[in-house]
């Protein structure tokens, strides 16, 4: 039985998703794919689409060309979706951190190109925040949030440096962000509290923490010159966790993305709380299905990146 648009959501997945060889048996045979990628040589000026389909992986993790680049990829998906079921509209729309742009695109509020350049810029300032204030990023397993909140709030009042909360992925899997000595202090006690495993992430930047704050700011005049418009497809912000409804809600929560934790946990509990039955993965990996299974076994879960798994979902 095909499913149910109404009650099907598309989600986005965020950086630490992308890899090498990411869109590119998908652009070699759909060309509504191959044209985003062609379309997004052309706005950076440069072969986004060679770094994506070819490397080196050292390139494609740059901060500044990883956001683009996945960017790129959950839109040529969505492109060559499209391309096989125009009609098919989901019912809801959301994008884990950087997935939020996609989500955007997806839900008719943002046009592509806009989204891209707006994108490449969040990279370039997140990356220039992160070379003024260095810090880092560590994920908590087995730990509540309410948890890792308290102790965080605890080391920078006694630090006066920067920890806080993220991301809040799924039950028992938070990432925290902040200075290293206080990311540092704060892993020593989570651990001595029940931490199953703190783990030290592979970034060089302090994401979703006040150590972004020089990006958010010079991000959000980008932000309101970007020409978003009222979504067309109900979209959960990450910082809300709620329905935006107008393009100031949106603009809202995009400005305040850089600093604040993504509250994805709740943001998967509002969109089945509201209806949703089926999760589509939209992109690259698998990620966001892994965390969607922990917050709740019940919806259906697929990925959606190479031709075949396009037609299956369609049938």
């Amino acid at each position: 039985m095909p499913r149910n648009p109404d009650h099907t959501a598309f989600v986005f997945p965020g950086q630490g998703s992308q890899k090498v060889g990411m869109g590119r048996e998908l652009a070699q045979a759909d060309e509504a794919a191959a044209q985003v990628f062609s379309e997004a040589d052309e706005i950076l000026g440069t072969s986004l689409s060679r770094v994506c389909w070819e490397g080196p992986v050292e390139e494609l993790n740059d901060t500044a060309v990883t956001q683009p680049a996945l960017l790129t990829h959950s839109v040529a998906v969505l492109r060559a979706l499209q391309a096989r079921a125009p009609s098919f509209q989901p019912g809801f729309v959301a994008g884990h951190s950087l997935g939020e742009f996609s989500a955007l695109v997806a839900a008719g509020a943002l046009d592509f190109p806009s989204a891209l350049r707006l994108v490449r810029e969040r990279g370039r300032l997140m990356k220039e925040a992160g070379s003024r204030n260095p810090g880092g990023m560590a994920a908590i397993l087995g730990l509540d949030v309410e948890a890792v909140d308290g102790v965080c709030r605890a080391v920078a009042a006694e630090t006066g440096r920067v920890v806080q909360i993220a991301n809040d992925n799924c039950p028992g899997q938070i990432v925290i962000s902040g200075n290293d000595d206080a990311l540092a202090a704060a892993l020593e006690r989570l651990a001595a509290a029940g931490a199953k495993r703190t783990i030290r992430l592979a970034v060089s930047i302090a994401a979703h923490s006040a150590l972004m704050t020089p990006a958010s700011q010079a991000f959000s005049a980008f932000v309101d010159g970007a020409g978003i418009t009222d979504p067309k497809i109900p979209i959960i912000g990450n910082v809300s966790a709620d329905h935006l409804r107008t393009a100031a809600e949106i603009r809202d929560d995009l400005k305040a993305q850089l600093t604040a934790s993504v509250r994805w946990t709740d943001s998967v509990r509002r969109m089945i709380a509201a209806g949703a039955q089926s999760f589509a993965e939209i992109g690259t990996g698998e990620v966001l299905n892994g965390l969607i299974r922990r917050i709740d076994r019940g919806p259906e879960l697929v990925a959606l990146d190479a031709p075949a798994t396009l037609d299956s979902f369609l049938t």
